[in-house]
């Protein structure tokens, strides 16, 4: 199966039969780099997109060309170039939630010592667009905007599962079915954590050691759904950590919306 098709219908969708699909397995080259994998080889870069390897070749040539790859002569394998850093930038400087949120989330976090972080999904992953951190405990990971992390293991990604379609939830969780050995219990935290965003507007998760993170859906306008989060490292047992940071992530969700809201232009 082509791999945007097996994208697709992995987020419940159908296959594109008009898309450009050079341009798309072109951008598959590009999301083959990932922290930790800086420089890749065109045999690498075949086995990470399930693409043959003379279309590799042909495609990381025009992506040199464009200046969105650099070629290394040297290690005879490339790296990314500039331009998507500016892409990027571009993105995170365009966001008219992140614009809006920002200072709502520095307030929470300097005032309560507090991480506090704001994703979007990509697929599998929750991406950050910004992560705020001063929780007093030092984590154990460094997370910054551009990171990724996992929809299935994260309460951003449960959060942002709860207001999914019906289609993308679907398709997600019958991806997940295949990579979890065990999945029963995955399956049973995301769906009681679904159930918990319905109920209460938020779930928690601890999917790192002694980091306890709640999370709820941002939906502003017409905007894509985000996912906005606090977390905390603490020895508290999760639930009591939950509890008491619960409160403060509603409260900021609410106080970002209301300020979104008040932001917009009147309707004509």
């Amino acid at each position: 199966m082509d791999p945007q098709d097996a994208s697709r219908r992995a987020r419940g969708r159908p296959a594109n039969l008009q898309a450009n699909r050079s341009l798309e397995r072109g951008l598959e080259i590009l999301r083959a780099f990932r922290p930790g994998s800086e420089i890749l080889g065109n045999s690498e870069l075949a086995e990470r997109t399930g693409l043959p390897r003379s279309t590799v070749s042909r495609l990381t040539q025009s992506l040199v060309e464009t200046g969105f790859l650099q070629y290394d002569a040297g290690l005879r394998a490339y790296r990314l170039g500039v331009p998507v850093l500016s892409l990027a930038h571009a993105m995170r400087g365009g966001s008219a939630v992140l614009q809006v949120a920002a200072p709502f989330m520095r307030k929470l976090a300097e005032s309560e010592h507090l991480n506090v972080g704001l994703a979007m999904a990509d697929r599998d992953e929750m991406v950050y667009l910004e992560s705020i951190r001063y929780s007093r405990k030092a984590s154990l990971r460094s997370v910054v905007a551009g990171q990724r992390v996992p929809i299935a293991l994260t309460s951003l990604g449960r959060a942002w599962l709860a207001v999914a379609t019906e289609a993308e939830r679907a398709g997600l969780m019958a991806a997940f079915s295949t990579r979890f050995a065990q999945w029963r219990t995955v399956d049973a935290e995301i769906r009681h954590a679904i159930a918990h965003v319905q109920r209460h507007g938020w779930c928690a998760a601890s999917w790192q050691p002694e980091v306890v993170a709640v999370s709820t859906p941002l939906q502003l306008g017409s905007h894509p759904v985000h996912a906005l989060n606090v977390s905390l490292s603490t020895k508290l047992p999760a639930a009591e950590a939950a509890a008491r940071l619960a409160p403060l992530l509603m409260r900021l969700s609410c106080d970002i919306g209301s300020a979104f809201l008040a932001a917009q232009p009147p309707s004509v």
